[in-house]
């Protein structure tokens, strides 16, 4: 599959670091006909006895830095969790620019991921936005370490509150941060092994779209918060985990599950402008190769890496826990997703229904008159307006809201 990018246009850099600390169920189909799984999948799914609960972070409006996609990214997740892999809406969890404060994100993964989540239940967590490094005193090497990358400097994710010190770049001081190393306790302290994390974020850089910066600055001046410090020592207590133990887990690799990085390490990772659609050209081209394909994640990932244009030199990268093997499982977690396809139905009202075209090869080709069908069934619909991911369309036969389309 070759995508085209004739369409990209003002494209954002994301930088993303690598975050070495952050974490990189099968379910079984009830046995209804064909038909019945295309119109009611969402629901058939939710059934399972594995939960399934995703925390979706994006923030786009930075004080300084503001971006364009990471809600799209948002949205872009959401609806394939619940229209490909079965996610119920009730167990997904977002938070927004103004909500995705440093103490939001914490306690959001607390209450909906480690308290909520059984053994066998599947967790889904996904962050767009800006990361940064930042100096840490008593840093944690990897083996995996890029040898000009300072040791000091640790990755850390940027809470819409993480504001700079004043007087920066002359002056230093403390951020708010949240360090992959907290990501990696928190990961820790899941129940269930069946996690994924997909991350697609900002690292300090100076790529400029619109005149506007898009990065969040860091570097050895600026510090890891006591209030970061002080949050790692109290899990470390609640997980009953030794400093040494901590250090050796975190030096062998990723907690549990899957890591799904836009890049690997030092690269950049960029944001762009599709068609109108504004999205992580790595989150774009994840979930839009996801609703075609039904593939293990290190598929997935081969797959993706030669879509994107040589010239943005980002290369999607993925971790698994040491010694599981799971880069041969399906993403996830999950072995019986919905039918592949390139769209679904959102909303039925009469013959008029809308679209979410997460699976469109290339939305330049959707216009006026551009026709799906139901996957497994004898309804289609024509399409008669299209904003981005959007579509709105006429029905004929049967149709029902969480069909899978295919199009013509």
């Amino acid at each position: 599959m070759t995508k085209k990018y004739l369409l990209m246009s003002n494209f954002n850099r994301r930088h993303f670091l690598y975050f070495a600390s952050s974490t990189l169920a099968t379910l079984g189909i009830n046995q209804l006909t064909f038909l019945q799984q295309a119109q009611n999948y969402g629901q058939v799914l939710a059934k399972s006895t594995s939960r399934k609960l995703a925390l979706l972070i994006g923030i786009n409006q930075y004080l300084h830095e503001p971006l364009a996609g990471c809600l799209n990214d948002i949205e872009l997740q959401r609806h394939l969790l619940i229209h490909r892999f079965g996610f119920n809406p009730k167990d997904i969890y977002i938070l927004t620019d103004k909500q995705a404060t440093r103490q939001g994100i914490l306690e959001a993964f607390e209450e909906h991921l480690i308290k909520q989540a059984q053994p066998g239940d599947v967790v889904a967590y996904h962050y767009s936005g800006h990361g940064s490094r930042i100096f840490d005193p008593q840093p944690i090497m990897r083996t995996n370490q890029h040898p000009r990358h300072p040791k000091e400097l640790n990755g850390t994710f940027v809470p819409i509150d993480a504001e700079l010190p004043p007087g920066y770049p002359e002056a230093g001081g403390s951020v708010i941060d949240i360090m992959g190393h907290t990501l990696f306790l928190l990961m820790s302290a899941l129940k269930t092994e069946n996690v994924t994390v997909t991350l697609d974020s900002c690292f300090a850089g100076g790529a400029t779209r619109d005149a506007v910066v898009r990065t969040r600055p860091g570097g050895k001046n600026i510090l890891v918060s006591p209030l970061e410090k002080a949050y790692q020592q109290q899990w470390l207590k609640r997980l009953k985990m030794s400093p040494e133990e901590f250090v050796k887990g975190y030096r062998k690799g990723v907690a549990k599950g899957v890591v799904l990085a836009a890049t690997q390490h030092q690269q950049l990772a960029r944001e762009v402008n599709i068609n109108g659609f504004h999205a992580g050209v790595f989150t774009y081209l994840l979930t839009n190769y996801l609703w075609q394909e039904d593939k293990t994640v290190d598929e997935i990932i081969a797959a993706i890496r030669p879509q994107i244009p040589r010239t943005f030199k980002q290369i999607p990268t993925y971790e698994v826990k040491p010694d599981s093997n799971y880069q041969n499982q399906k993403l996830f977690f999950i072995k019986n997703p919905a039918p592949i396809g390139n769209a679904v139905i959102t909303e039925v009202k009469g013959n008029k229904v809308k679209l979410w075209l997460g699976g469109v090869e290339d939305l330049g080709t959707i216009d006026v008159g551009t026709i799906f069908n139901v996957v497994g069934g004898n309804g289609k619909v024509k399409i008669v307006d299209r904003i981005g991911l959007v579509g709105e369309a006429t029905a004929e036969g049967n149709v029902e809201t969480g069909m899978i389309l295919s199009q013509i």
